[in-house]
């Protein structure tokens, strides 16, 4: 195991860790899609970074980046959508 992976590793998990507390403890939708788009997007890019460095093969450092660009695109789409229903929510009770 070499140092940088493992230490790739701790920081992406630090990311994630990060992420759940946003989540948990931030006020609203908005600020709560915020926190877990970002912080889950750099902490799964970390992952995938040191999980490369530790695996000493390209093809398998190849389909982690797949792995994390398709990611990012699917929590763009689904921020996007939850962010949207919520403010049509929004904007529904104010017309009532």
């Amino acid at each position: 195991m070499t140092l940088p992976g493992v230490a790739l590793l701790l920081t992406g998990l630090l990311f994630y860790l990060a992420g759940t507390v946003g989540l948990l403890r931030f006020p609203d939708v908005y600020s709560r899609l915020h926190a877990i788009t970002k912080a889950d997007n750099v902490g799964l890019g970390l992952l995938c970074l040191g999980i490369a460095l530790l695996s000493s093969s390209w093809g398998i450092a190849a389909l982690l980046a797949l792995v994390w660009l398709l990611a990012i695109g699917a929590a763009t789409v689904g921020c996007h959508l939850i962010a949207r229903h919520s403010l049509l929510e929004r904007q529904r009770g104010r017309r009532e």
